[in-house]
C-alpha cells in the first residue's frame, strides 16, 4: 500500500508543510519536535476536504448530478462503467494519506488529557474518511491498515466489523466532547467549527446516524444498529448547521475554495476543465423545471439561466449533448467572468467561500429518517420540513450566509409547497405509506445534496433505490444511468469502484480478488 510505505511522521509533514504554506506560518520540515496535533489538524481537515470532494465528484457521473457535454471527447469508463484497477488509484491513496494525519494525531494526543479534543476529532476524522472508503470498495485494511512502516503488507477487515469499530471511536469521540472539560481548546487549528466541540459532538452524532441507517439496512449488522439506536446519545443532538471547511481561502493559485477551483476558474481566471465538459443531468433538472417537481426557488440559485439555456445532457450521449457555455459553468449564478466574477448564493459562492462536507439539510433528514421508522423518538414531518428549509437557507445564503433582500425562507418553502400541490415527494404529509415517505425523505436528500455530496446520494440509492429510475430506460427523465453503459444489471449501474492496481503490487497476498463492479455490493446494499 502506497500510505503504509509512509512513516506517520513523514507523511504528516509532507502535508503540514503545504498547509503551513497555505495558512501562512513557517514550519521547519526537518524539526520533528514541532509536528504537533495542533499544527497537523488544519492541514488534515483541509486534506480532508479535498478528498470529499474526490469522492463526490466521482459519484456524481454515476448519480445523475453531472453528464458530459459535447465538444469534448475521452470519456471512457466515465460513460461505460467499464472500470478497472487504475481507475481509482488516487482515490485510494488519498484516502490513506488523510487517514495518516489523523492516525498520527490520535497517536500524539492519546496520553495528553490536555489535547484530548484534538484526540476526539481525529477519532471522528477517521469515521468520516473510513466509512467513505468502505462505501465503495468494501472489506478495507483497517486494524493494520495504519501502522506504518511496521506492517507493509495488512490484513484487510470485513467491512461490517470496519463499520462497527467506526461507531464505537465515535461514541468514544463524542464522550471526550462533552465530558472533558478541562481539555485545551482546538482554537484556530480547528478550520470547520472554529472550535466549538459541542458543534463537534452534533456532527460526530450525525456521523454516526448515517452509518447506523446504513448499518440497519442489512441482515448482518441490523441488530448491531438497533442496540446503537437505543443507547443513542439524543441529548447532544445533530447538526443543525452546515459543516463547511475553511482555512482562510483566498484568490490565490491553491488556496481558493476547492468546488471553486474544480468547476468555475483557477486564481488566474481560466474557466475550468470540469466546469465546461460537465453539465446537469436532465434526470436531475426534471426535480426543479417541473416535470417532477416544480422548484423554481432552489432551480434558479442553483443552475445558470435555469428554464431558459442552461445546458442539461444524457450520460453517453456524445453526438446530441450541447456544449457547455462559452464563459460560464453550468452552477454558476453569478455575475462577471473569470477574475471579475462576482461572489453570490448558490452552489459555487465564491473563491473564499467555506467547503462544506456535510449540510444541515443532510442532518434532518437523517432524523427523519430514523423517526420515521422507529429507530429515534421524534417528528418525522418536521424534520423533514426543516431539512427543505435548510437546503433552501444554504443555497439561497452567499458566502456570509446572509439571505438576498427580500428572501424569507418560510415563505419560499411555502411556495415550493403550493407550487406542488399533490406531489409527497415534497408535501411530506401527503405520503401514505411507508415507502412513499422514505422516498420523499429520500428525493429530497437527492436535491439537498445536489452537486455538494455525489458520494452520499449514490449511497442512498443503492441503500434505498430512491430517487426512482425506470430500470434500463433510454429516456433521460427516467433513469441517470448511461446510455453506453456496460452493466449487465436492470438499471444498468455499477455498484463499488474496483480495488486500487497498487494494492495488487505492493499487497497481493492481501487484497480480496474476484470482485466485480457490477455485482460485488457493499454490505449495506439493497441489491
Amino acid at each position: 500500500m502506497r500510505n503504509i510505505l509512509r512513516i506517520f511522521i513523514l507523511a504528516s509533514f509532507i502535508s503540514l508543510t503545504a498547509c503551513e504554506s497555505f495558512l501562512g506560518d513557517n514550519v521547519n520540515p526537518n524539526e520533528a519536535t514541532s509536528a504537533t496535533p495542533e499544527l497537523v489538524l488544519p492541514n488534515a481537515l483541509v486534506s480532508s476536504a479535498n478528498l470529499f470532494l474526490q469522492y463526490s465528484y466521482n459519484a456524481m457521473w454515476i448519480n445523475g448530478y453531472t453528464v458530459n457535454a459535447g465538444g469534448y471527447g475521452g470519456w471512457g469508463a466515465i460513460v461505460t462503467y467499464n472500470m478497472t484497477t487504475t481507475s481509482y488509484n488516487t482515490l485510494w491513496s488519498s484516502t490513506y494519506d488523510d487517514l495518516v494525519n489523523y492516525q498520527y494525531i490520535e497517536d500524539q494526543s492519546a496520553e495528553e488529557p490536555g489535547l484530548a479534543y484534538f484526540n476526539a476529532v481525529a477519532k471522528t476524522m477517521k469515521a468520516f474518511d473510513y466509512a467513505m472508503l468502505v462505501d465503495v470498495f468494501g472489506d478495507v485494511p483497517y486494524s493494520e491498515g495504519l501502522k506504518g512502516a511496521i506492517n507493509v503488507t495488512p490484513a484487510y477487515d470485513s467491512q461490517t466489523e470496519v463499520y462497527k469499530d467506526l461507531v464505537s471511536q465515535l461514541n468514544i469521540a463524542i464522550d471526550i466532547f462533552t465530558n472533558a472539560k478541562s481539555a485545551n481548546s482546538l482554537g484556530s487549528a480547528d478550520v470547520i467549527f472554529g472550535g466549538s466541540v459541542s458543534k463537534w459532538a452534533k456532527f460526530a452524532n450525525t456521523i454516526k446516524l448515517r452509518m447506523l441507517l446504513k448499518m440497519a439496512a442489512s441482515s448482518e449488522t441490523s441488530a448491531f444498529a438497533t442496540t446503537e439506536f437505543a443507547a443513542m446519545n439524543t441529548t447532544v443532538g445533530f447538526m443543525t448547521e452546515d459543516a463547511k471547511v475553511n482555512p482562510g481561502y483566498i484568490a490565490t493559485a491553491g488556496k481558493q475554495n476547492p468546488l471553486w477551483e474544480r468547476y468555475h476558474s483557477n486564481a488566474a481566471g481560466t474557466l475550468s476543465g470540469s466546469g465546461r465538459s460537465a453539465i446537469p443531468s436532465k434526470y436531475v433538472y426534471s426535480f426543479y423545471n417541473g416535470t417532477k417537481i416544480t422548484d423554481t426557488g432552489r432551480g434558479a440559485v442553483t443552475y445558470r439561466s435555469f428554464n431558459s439555456s442552461t445546458p442539461v445532457g444524457q450520460l453517453g450521449n456524445l453526438v446530441d449533448n450541447p456544449d457547455a457555455l462559452a464563459s460560464q459553468t453550468a452552477w454558476f449564478v453569478g455575475t462577471g467572468t473569470g477574475t471579475n466574477a462576482v461572489a453570490t448564493n448558490g452552489l459555487l459562492k465564491g473563491r473564499t467561500a467555506g467547503f462544506p462536507i456535510m449540510l444541515a439539510a443532510e442532518s434532518y433528514l437523517l432524523q427523519a429518517e430514523a423517526f420515521m421508522k422507529g429507530f429515534l423518538v421524534g417528528d418525522d414531518l418536521k424534520a423533514f420540513d426543516n431539512g427543505v428549509t435548510a437546503s433552501f437557507r444554504y443555497l439561497y445564503g452567499d458566502i456570509s450566509g446572509a439571505l438576498p433582500a427580500g428572501k424569507v425562507l418560510a415563505t419560499e418553502v411555502a411556495t415550493y409547497k403550493a407550487d406542488n400541490p399533490a406531489n409527497y415527494l415534497v408535501n411530506y404529509n401527503l405520503a401514505s405509506t411507508s415507502a412513499e415517505k422514505l422516498e420523499a425523505i429520500i428525493t429530497q436528500k437527492y436535491i439537498a445534496n445536489n452537486f455538494v455530496n455525489g458520494h452520499e446520494s449514490w449511497a442512498d440509492f443503492r441503500r434505498t433505490g430512491y430517487p426512482k429510475i425506470v430500470n434500463g430506460s433510454a429516456n433521460p427523465v427516467l433513469s441517470f444511468a448511461s446510455i453506453l453503459s456496460s452493466s449487465p444489471r436492470a438499471d444498468k449501474l455499477p455498484v463499488r469502484y474496483l480495488y486500487a492496481s497498487s494494492e495488487f503490487q505492493l499487497n497481493p497476498a492481501n487484497v480480496p480478488t474476484g470482485i466485480d463492479q457490477f455485482s460485488s455490493l457493499v454490505f449495506w446494499q439493497a441489491q
